[in-house]
């Protein structure tokens, strides 16, 4: 496998490698994985569309991925838009990569670590759309510092969203959805587009599901799904 890049871990705290990998998915993490890494030593690109394999007349961002689910359909159900999505966990990388075996898509970029990295790196006003899906809820007081939701990321979001851009959030643990509730409110870029309790309760628009998700509905957890716009 490709060396990986130092580790910032300013924003990660969790397990990096689950099971053992499988020959196959070993071998996707090493000889597919470096064509679709970003490389974070070089700067940015003012315009982020040459990134990609086809035309993209936007760029959106996936923090945390998990098992590759939404953002292969979203990237598939958008060929013009391009996708950043970013997964530290190998085990999760290995997933999507095998679903990229099968049903390869051009408009797709990965990043393997600290989703820091990536928004320090990307030029301002640059992004769409950045979906934060059932991130590491970190359900223990002590640890709620360690949550991805902050008013530093949420300077970083601001940075990089574009006007009128979206910041999704979807959790199925109450006190990470009051906390980002809570966080964005007081936050000066960021206004939450609610107005009638569906707005919450019910997933974005075409809404593929995501396993968490699914565990979380079977679990008897009804999860929200937050929109807040770029001001």
């Amino acid at each position: 496998m490709a060396e990986r890049p130092s580790r910032a871990r300013e924003a990660f705290f969790g397990r990096l490698k689950g099971p053992r990998l499988r020959p196959g998915q070993a071998a996707l993490l090493a000889e597919a994985l470096p064509g679709l890494r970003l490389d974070l030593s070089e700067p940015a690109p003012a315009d982020l569309a040459p990134l990609f394999g086809v035309p993209v007349r936007a760029v959106r961002l996936e923090i945390g991925f998990g098992g590759g689910e939404h953002l292969h359909a979203e990237a598939a159900r958008r060929p013009e838009v391009g996708f950043i999505g970013i997964e530290p966990f190998v085990n999760g990388m290995a997933k999507l990569l095998a679903r990229l075996a099968e049903q390869p898509l051009a408009n797709l970029r990965l990043f393997d670590d600290d989703a820091v990295r990536v928004l320090d790196w990307l030029p301002d006003a640059s992004l769409e759309e950045i979906d934060l899906l059932y991130p590491d809820p970190w359900p223990k007081r002590r640890h709620w510092k360690r949550r991805f939701v902050g008013e530093g990321n949420l300077d970083r979001f601001a940075r990089v969203l574009a006007p009128g851009g979206r910041f999704c959030f979807a959790s199925d643990i109450d006190t990470y959805v009051d906390w980002t509730l809570q966080h964005c409110a007081r936050h000066p870029a960021f206004d939450w587009t609610a107005r009638r309790p569906a707005d919450w309760t019910e997933p974005f628009a075409d809404w593929p599901g995501t396993r968490y998700e699914a565990k979380a509905l079977r679990e008897g957890r009804p999860p929200a799904y937050l929109t807040f716009l770029r001001r």
